[in-house]
C-alpha cells in the first residue's frame, strides 16, 4: 500500500488549509484511512480518521473545526482544517491500517503563525 499525501503549508490563525492522502496498492476502501500529527519530540497522535466501520473520528481538540471527507472510488481522503490555531502546527501524516500492518504517507508540515 502507498499514501500519497499532499497539502500543508502556511497559514495565520483563523485560516483554513486542505490536506488530501490518495491510496494505491493492495487497498480496496477507506476505512481505517485517515490522519495523524506529530509534534517535535513527541508521539504521532490521531487527528481525524475514517474507523473500521467507516464512520468518521475526530480528537476533541479538532470537533468542529476539521472536517474528514473521503472517496471509496477514488480511494482518496480529504482533511479540510478550518479556524486553524498555532497549537495545530505539526507535521501531518496519511495513515491507513490494512491486513494488521500500518501504512504511512511522507510528512506535510502545516505550521500555524501569524
Amino acid at each position: 500500500v502507498q499514501l500519497q499525501a499532499s497539502g500543508g503549508g502556511l497559514v495565520q490563525p483563523g485560516g483554513s488549509l486542505g490536506l488530501s492522502c490518495a491510496a494505491s496498492g493492495n487497498i480496496f476502501n477507506i476505512n481505517n484511512m485517515g490522519w495523524w500529527r506529530q509534534y517535535p519530540g513527541k508521539q504521532r497522535e490521531v487527528v481525524a480518521s475514517f474507523t473500521r466501520d467507516g464512520s468518521p473520528f475526530y480528537r476533541n481538540s479538532v470537533k468542529g473545526r476539521f472536517t474528514l471527507s473521503g472517496d471509496n472510488v477514488k480511494l482518496t481522503v480529504t482533511l479540510e482544517m478550518n479556524n486553524l490555531e498555532p497549537k495545530d502546527t505539526a507535521v501531518y501524516y496519511c495513515n491507513t491500517y490494512v491486513n494488521d500492518v500500518n501504512y504511512w504517507g511522507q510528512g506535510t508540515l502545516v505550521t500555524v503563525s501569524s
